[in-house]
C-alpha cells in the first residue's frame, strides 16, 4: 500500500516521495518543519490510509528512553511486600509497559509517533538507537528479550529546537515540510471548510501572507493558525473587504488570531501609526 495523502490531508508530491521511501526502507521517519505546519497530524493520516493501527508518544523535557520500553515500580513492589501481597512474588505485576513495547507486541504492524523529540534531553535520540534498529530490547527484571513481532511504521516529529546527534540521523529518513504557497494552502482550507466563497478566501489568504511576510515578525502565523482566523471570519460573516489592508488599520480583523505575542501586536500598531503620519 502507498501512502498518498487523505481526504482530510492534503501531501505534497515530496511528503508522499518521504513517506513510501521510510516505508520501504523500514527506517523511521524524521519530520521537521514549522510549529502547526501538520506534523503530528501526519502519522495519524497515515495510520488511517494505510488501514493501521495508530500509537503515540508524546515527549516531554523529563521524558527519558527507558520509559518507551518498560517501568518498573520497585516503591509499589516494597509497598505490597511489607503489606504481605502475593503479587510480589511476580515481578511482571509491577512492570509496567511503554509505547515501544506495546508497539512491538501489537498484532498487526501499526504507526508509532515519537512526537516533539527535540524535547527531551540531548542524549534520547542516542538512547533509542539500537532499539529502533534492532527492534527489540532487554527487560533485565525478568531476563526475557522483546522482539517486534512486525516492524512498525516509526515516525519522529521535530520543532528544531536542538539539533540531533549525527548518529541517530544516519539511521532516519529525513522529510522537511515547507510552509505551504498560497496554492496549496488553498487545498488545505477546501478541506477543512468545503464551499468557502473563492472571493472571501483569495481576500483572507492575500492578507495572511502579508501578515505572515511582514519584516521584523517574531513569531509568524502557521497553518494551523489561519484556518482558526478563517473559522472566526466565517462566524463573524465578514467580507472581503473586511480583511484587505488599510494603511491606517495595520492589524488585521480578529489578529488574536494569528499574532500570539505582544512585540508583534505593537509592530503592526508602529506600521499603522507610521501610515497615518505620512497623510
Amino acid at each position: 500500500m502507498k501512502f498518498h495523502g487523505t481526504d482530510a490531508y492534503v501531501a505534497t508530491e515530496d511528503l508522499t516521495v518521504a513517506v513510501n521511501a521510510a516505508v520501504t526502507l523500514e527506517r523511521p521517519l524524521l519530520v521537521k518543519g514549522e510549529p502547526g505546519t501538520g506534523k503530528t497530524e501526519l502519522a495519524r493520516q497515515v495510520a488511517d490510509a494505510l488501514g493501521m493501527e495508530f500509537l503515540e508518544w508524546n515527549i516531554k523535557s523529563t521524558t527519558k528512553a527507558a520509559q518507551g520500553l518498560y517501568e518498573y515500580d520497585a516503591v509499589s513492589r516494597l509497598r505490597d511486600s511489607q503489606l504481605g501481597d502475593e503479587r510480589v512474588h511476580d515481578v511482571r505485576n509491577y512492570i509496567r509497559k511503554g509505547k515501544l513495547w506495546q508497539a512491538f507486541e501489537a498484532d498487526t504492524r501499526l504507526v508509532l509517533l515519537i512526537d516533539e523529540i527535540d524535547k527531551a534531553d540531548i542524549e534520547f535520540p542516542n538512547d533509542l538507537l539500537q532499539e529502533l534498529d534492532r527492534m527489540e530490547f532487554h527487560v533485565y527484571e525478568t531476563g526475557e528479550t522483546i522482539r517486534a513481532r512486525h516492524r512498525p511504521v516509526v515516525i519522529i516529529t521535530s520543532n528544531n529546537e536542538k539539533e540531533l546527534p549525527d548518529a541517530f540521523l544516519r539511521r532516519c529518513f529525513f522529510h522537511y515540510i515547507r510552509f505551504p504557497d498560497s496554492e496549496t494552502m488553498k487545498r488545505i482550507v477546501e478541506v477543512h471548510y468545503p464551499g468557502i466563497k473563492e472571493s472571501l478566501l483569495t481576500a483572507a489568504l492575500t492578507r495572511f501572507y502579508e501578515v505572515r511576510d511582514q519584516a521584523g515578525l517574531k513569531k509568524k502565523p502557521s497553518t494551523s493558525e489561519v484556518l482558526d482566523w478563517l473559522k472566526l471570519i466565517l462566524a463573524e460573516d465578514l467580507s472581503p473587504e473586511d480583511l484587505r489592508r488599510d494603511g491606517a488599520e495595520a492589524l488585521p480583523k480578529l489578529h488574536g488570531a494569528l499574532l500570539k505575542n505582544e512585540q508583534d501586536v505593537h509592530l503592526f500598531e508602529r506600521l499603522a501609526f507610521m501610515a497615518r503620519g505620512q497623510r
